[in-house]
């Protein structure tokens, strides 16, 4: 799918404000309503759109430690990455996993209530798989969180 200007408008507005009625959003990118439904199906249909979320307050749902969890393990096989996937992908507090390249292999975005909290996680992590190493390191201040997409 071609992003034209349109596309991106509705998409930026969108991340904005992902409850606009179909008339505010058509309004806010300046096409007919007509038109902007059209192509927000179709973004939807090509998977651009992946749904709708509401953003929560963390630290009002008692859930104030950010914890980024760097793994390292000497394992690299077809059968221990599925199976490390799926453990992790498991455990709730998880809410960003990544393979990455450099020294370690994994980046896990954990978000808790507290260091107890915490640690049971860790015991969770733990408990299924063999990891070489694992470092946390705890969030003090989010500056900037859940920022859209830059269109």
């Amino acid at each position: 799918m071609k992003l034209d200007e349109f596309n991106r408008a509705i998409l930026r507005a969108a991340q904005a404000t992902g409850s606009l009625a179909q008339k505010d959003l058509s309004q806010r990118v300046n096409l007919s309503p007509n038109a902007c439904w059209h192509r927000v199906q179709a973004l939807k249909r090509d998977g651009v759109i992946l749904g709708q979320t509401v953003r929560l307050d963390r630290r009002k749902l008692d859930l104030g430690l950010v914890v980024f969890v760097m793994i390292r393990t000497r394992h690299h096989s077809a059968d221990w990455l599925e199976s490390f996937r799926r453990h992790v992908v498991a455990i709730p507090e998880v809410i960003d996993f990544f393979r990455i390249g450099g020294e370690q292999d994994y980046l896990l975005k954990v978000v808790t209530r507290d260091m107890e909290s915490y640690d049971a996680f860790y015991q969770r992590l733990i408990s299924k798989v063999e990891l070489d190493s694992v470092t946390s390191m705890f969030a003090m201040e989010a500056i900037a969180e859940q920022r859209p997409l830059p269109l």
